[in-house]
């Protein structure tokens, strides 16, 4: 990982993970991150040790939970997200068909 005053940058899928956490460890500090670290179970190499409940200390098991209860997402966002993805897919096929009936 680089950082250079705001901006940072990382090369592939795990260092992006690293990055996200050392992100959000310096935007809302270190025990958040570690509850974020735990939240999506992350335990490769991190830059916390905190992600399996194994390894995780009480109070960060305690802050994932209630991060996750806080932010869980409710039936009527994910069937609102849905529709708007199925919307949006159906406009491209009927613009990609405009377009063929076109030529």
């Amino acid at each position: 990982m680089v950082f250079d005053g705001k901006l940072a940058t990382c090369a592939g899928v795990s260092a992006g993970i690293d990055l996200a956490l050392s992100r959000a460890a310096r935007i809302a500090g270190e025990e958040r991150a570690k509850a974020i670290q735990l939240m999506i179970e992350y335990d490769p190499d991190p830059p916390f040790d905190s992600g399996h409940t194994s390894s995780a200390s009480r109070h960060t098991k305690v802050l994932a939970n209630a991060l996750l209860i806080r932010d869980a997402v409710g039936v009527s966002n994910m069937t609102a997200g849905s529709g708007l993805a199925w919307s949006r897919v159906i406009d491209r096929v009927r613009a990609r068909r405009s377009r063929t009936r076109a030529r």
